[in-house]
């Protein structure tokens, strides 16, 4: 397994069956264009085969922290350490960009997102409510 931070608009769109929908190149473009994204791809074969995206947030009083904002790893490369890896790998690339912490969302009844979590030291921060504003579809 390579994992490595995806650079151009090909990469993203390279990993495009790893995404919850079919990824653009407008989108791709403006997702590597904008500051504080990034997004690692891990690599069996040659072929991605997993991917974990982060934004950098950044507030007055608190200063930058990483929301680690979607993971994702191909069925047939499930339950081999992919997960975990690459979110070790947003971790360190957190540390080395000078965050203070890095959080992500789960839904309780996410068995597997739960368990990447905690093996990559993740500790619980307790419950919370998640509301949403829907603005239409995408543009």
């Amino acid at each position: 397994m390579d994992i490595r931070t995806a650079t151009t608009t090909a990469e993203l769109l390279a990993a495009g069956h790893l995404y919850d929908s079919p990824p653009t190149p407008k989108w791709a473009s403006l997702f590597l264009a904008a500051g504080g994204h990034l997004m690692l791809i891990a690599h069996v074969d040659g072929a991605p085969a997993g991917f974990v995206s982060g934004i950098e947030m950044l507030h007055p009083d608190k200063g930058t922290e990483m929301c680690l904002y979607e993971l994702a790893v191909d069925a047939p490369y499930r339950r081999r350490g992919i997960g975990r890896a690459l979110t070790d790998a947003l971790a360190a690339e957190a540390r080395r960009r000078g965050c203070y912490g890095m959080w992500v969302g789960v839904e309780r009844d996410n068995e597997a997102a739960l368990a990447t979590c905690r093996s990559a030291g993740a500790g619980d921060d307790g419950v919370f409510a998640m509301r949403t504003w829907e603005f239409g579809g995408p543009s």
